[in-house]
């Protein structure tokens, strides 16, 4: 994937060589154009897997350059994968005007389609990862085709209808913060104990929903999650 040229705007990625450097994509979406940024690891990227990290709610302030989507993408990188972050229709350059839900969620089959093409090894696992609204958006999408593991970090499970769709059947991993000011964590913890496949359940003490002070917390936990996952799939 991030061996391809892309936006005209961007420079030429070229494979390995392609380090650290956010290298701007369009992609077309359902309704108009979606801007992207993929970010590769300094090291050379494995080309078995791909992360897609879905951004915060639309309509309040949420875009793929939040802090904890970077911090998403960022230690994804460091376990060996490229990332593809996106902004849902109507936020940055994307076009088109927030979809109630169910429009981004059809920006993510978009986006899911785009990496498919142009995946380095056919068949490549993606990896998809969500904060808040983007948790909700990708567990609606759930372990679609090519899809191998599920990462949400504080699902707002007060806010939208949690109820409406079944758990992923892949590995899925979840991070809630216990002094969350947004997502109770005593919501999360209730919904999570009624499932009859539920996530990897990971309790973040003293930490709140944008993870102020904390965003060392989400990079460790995910690497210690994660890790061994990386290693069996090497």
């Amino acid at each position: 994937m991030c061996s391809q040229r892309t936006h005209a705007h961007s420079h030429e990625a070229r494979g390995e060589a392609f380090s650290c450097v956010e290298e701007s994509v369009t992609i077309d979406g359902p309704s108009g154009e979606l801007e992207g940024l993929t970010l590769c690891p300094a090291d050379g990227a494995r080309a078995d897997a791909i992360g897609v990290i879905c951004h915060p709610h639309p309509l309040y302030g949420g875009t793929m350059h939040n802090k904890v989507v970077h911090y998403l993408a960022k230690t994804l990188n460091e376990l060996g994968l490229c990332t593809v972050r996106f902004n849902f229709r109507g936020v940055g350059a994307s076009e088109g005007s927030y979809g109630d839900g169910d429009g981004e969620v059809q920006d993510l089959q978009a986006v899911l389609d785009w990496v498919r093409q142009r995946q380095r090894q056919a068949g490549a696992d993606i990896w998809l990862a969500g904060f808040s609204f983007g948790a909700y958006v990708a567990l609606r999408e759930g372990c679609a085709e090519g899809v191998s593991r599920l990462i949400t970090v504080a699902p707002p499970v007060n806010l939208f209808d949690f109820e409406v769709f079944e758990p992923p059947s892949c590995p899925w991993l979840l991070l809630q913060g216990e002094s969350d000011e947004v997502v109770p964590y005593r919501n999360v913890r209730r919904w999570v104990g009624r499932l009859n496949r539920p996530p990897e359940f990971v309790p973040l003490p003293g930490v709140d929903h944008f993870f102020h002070g904390k965003l060392n917390v989400l990079h460790e936990v995910l690497m210690d999650r994660l890790a061994s996952s990386v290693q069996r799939s090497a």
